[in-house]
């Protein structure tokens, strides 16, 4: 069985997707941890950034031009945003492939976690 993002890439299970290309699509979490958040995740299964290599550097490029260009159009260029990746259960990556988090719309804290 494919995992949940790739069951939402392949449009299996609903989700409000707010951007979709050949090779990126990004969706709204269902649990939002700031007023925007948002996931930008590749269309092929990719299981952390640690699988990613020199190979792979035209998709990370799509992946943060998605996530800047969603800042803009969410409204959250100006005022400032966070855009996260976590790899492995003690950094809090709960589903088995790649994404960022795109966050903002309030003011964040540092450390985070």
């Amino acid at each position: 069985m494919a995992c949940l993002f790739c069951r939402i890439v392949n449009g299996d299970i609903p989700a409000q997707v707010v951007y979709r290309g050949p090779e990126v699509t990004a969706f709204r979490d269902i649990n939002p941890q700031a007023p925007i958040h948002v996931l930008v995740v590749p269309n092929r299964h990719i299981e952390s950034i640690s699988e990613l290599g020199s190979a792979d550097a035209a998709l990370l490029g799509q992946l943060i031009e998605v996530a800047n260009g969603l800042a803009r159009q969410e409204g959250i260029a100006e005022s400032g945003y966070r855009l996260v990746t976590n790899r492995g259960p003690d950094a809090g990556q709960t589903v088995a492939h790649l994404h960022f988090h795109l966050l903002g719309g309030r003011a964040m804290s540092w450390p985070p976690g």
